[in-house]
C-alpha cells in the first residue's frame, strides 16, 4: 500500500523515496558531485584542497577553446563521487583520508584584457591559498607548513585550465607563500621560449609557450625542474640550451620505450628531491588518438595509462599544488578527453594525500570484503 503523509494526502517524495540524490547524469555540475561553493566571495568557506577553474584561453598560439576546459573536466567527472572513490591502483579513496575537498567554482576571468585576466587569476589563487585550512590533521598538510614562509598550514589547490598561461599567476601566488618551487611539467612542448615572433609589448610576451621563461626571470622556480613527455618540433639545439638555462631537465616521449616507466619515475623524483613541488599537466602529453581535445596536438604521445602510472609513482613528494590544462572540448569525441582529464584529477587528489607510491600487489584478495553497491 502506498504510504500517506501525516495530513492524509499523497506521500511526499521524501516520505516515499528518500533524499533527492544526484544521478551520474543529473544535478548541478561540480567536480565529482563535490560540495560547490563560490569560495572567492564566501570568505568563511574553509577547505584543505580546492578545485578551482581558470577558464582562460586568450594567450594560445593555435587552437583556442580551453576556456571551456573546466566545464569539460567537471562533466567528465560525473560518474565519480565521494562515496565511490576507491581505486584498485591507489587502494584508497581520497575523500576518506580526513581532508575537506570542495569545488570552489571558476575564476571570472576577463576575456578581453589578458593583463587584467592574469592579475585576476593571481588574486584568486592567493585568496584561496591564504585561507585557513579546514582540518587540523597533521600528516596531510605538514608539507605546506614545512615550506611556508609563515610556518602555517595552507590549503592546496588543483586548478582546472584554461590554457597553460594560467601557471604564471599560480607560480606568482605560490612564491609569496613558499618562495621558488620545483616544477614537474607533463607536456608535449617545452613552454620555455623567450617570446614569439612579432612580440612588441611586455604583455605580448605572456603566452602559453613562454610562461616558464617569464617565471624564471621573476625567480619563481628553482633550478631543479623537469619536463616529462616532450616531443614537439624545435628550431634546433638552441631551444634545448635555452630550456636548460630556465632550469629544466628533459624526459622525451620516447624515453618510456627505451628506459621504462620506473626509470622515468626515478629520474623525476631524483630531480626535484626534497624541494616544494608544483605539478603541471598539459593534456597534450597524452597521444591525440586518446585525448584529441587540445589546442596544439602532437602525434606519438604517451597513453593515458602510462601517464596515470607515472603520477602514482610521484606520491610522497612535497606537492604544494597541481593543475591540468589545455582541455578544449570543441575538438573532443564522446567526451574521451574530458573523462581522461577528470580521472587524472582524481589521481592528483590521491597523490596529494599519499605519503608514498602504492606498493605493487600480488593479488586482489581483500582482507575484508566491502558491501556490494549498485553500478553507477
Amino acid at each position: 500500500m502506498t504510504p500517506r503523509n501525516s495530513s492524509g494526502g499523497s506521500p511526499t517524495w521524501l516520505e516515499k523515496y528518500g533524499k533527492q540524490i544526484d544521478q551520474p547524469f543529473s544535478g548541478p555540475l561540480s567536480f565529482s558531485h563535490l560540495p560547490y561553493s563560490r569560495c572567492l566571495e564566501d570568505e568563511s568557506k574553509q577547505f584543505d584542497i580546492a578545485l578551482l577553474g581558470m577558464p582562460f584561453d586568450t594567450a594560445v598560439t593555435y587552437r583556442p577553446g580551453a576556456r571551456f576546459g573546466p566545464y569539460a573536466i567537471r562533466s567528465g567527472s560525473r560518474r565519480q563521487r565521494e562515496t565511490r572513490g576507491y581505486t584498485l591502483s591507489w587502494r584508497n579513496n581520497p575523500y576518506e583520508l580526513g581532508s575537506k575537498i570542495i569545488d570552489c567554482g571558476d575564476v571570472p576571468v576577463n576575456p578581453f584584457d589578458n593583463a587584467l585576466a592574469v592579475d585576476q587569476m593571481e588574486v584568486a589563487y592567493s585568496t584561496l591559498l591564504d585561507r585557513p585550512v579546514a582540518s587540523n590533521e597533521s600528516t596531510e598538510l605538514s608539507v605546506t607548513q614545512q615550506f611556508a614562509k609563515d610556518g602555517k598550514k595552507h590549503p592546496r589547490i588543483v586548478s582546472l585550465g584554461g590554457d597553460h598561461t594560467i601557471v604564471l599567476p599560480i607560480l606568482r601566488s605560490l612564491n609569496k607563500v613558499y618562495g621558488p618551487v620545483s616544477v614537474i611539467h607533463f607536456d608535449a612542448h617545452l613552454d620555455t621560449w623567450p617570446a614569439y615572433p612579432g612580440t612588441s609589448t611586455e604583455q605580448s610576451r605572456v603566452t602559453h609557450g613562454t610562461f616558464f621563461y617569464l617565471a624564471r626571470e621573476e625567480g619563481l622556480m628553482t633550478n631543479t625542474s623537469i619536463h616529462a613527455g616532450i616531443r614537439c618540433k624545435l628550431a634546433g639545439v638552441a631551444d634545448l640550451e635555452n630550456d636548460a638555462s630556465v632550469g629544466f631537465q628533459l624526459i622525451s616521449t620516447d624515453d618510456i620505450d627505451d628506459y621504462g616507466v620506473a626509470a622515468i619515475i626515478k629520474r623525476i623524483r631524483d630531480r626535484v628531491g626534497d624541494s616544494p613541488v608544483y605539478l603541471s599537466l598539459d593534456i597534450d602529453v597524452i597521444d591525440p588518438g586518446l585525448a584529441p581535445a587540445t589546442g596544439t596536438p602532437e602525434a606519438g604521445g604517451w597513453t593515458t595509462r602510462e601517464v596515470k602510472r607515472i603520477i602514482r609513482g610521484l606520491a610522497g613528494l612535497n606537492f604544494v599544488g597541481a593543475d591540468i590544462v589545455e582541455v578544449s572540448p570543441a575538438y573532443d569525441n564522446a567526451e574521451i578527453t574530458g573523462i581522461a582529464a577528470a580521472d587524472i584529477v582524481h589521481d592528483f587528489l590521491s597523490m596529494l594525500l599519499s605519503s608514498e607510491p602504492p606498493a605493487p600487489h600480488s593479488n586482489w584478495s581483500p582482507a575484508k570484503a566491502e558491501p556490494a553497491r549498485d553500478e553507477l
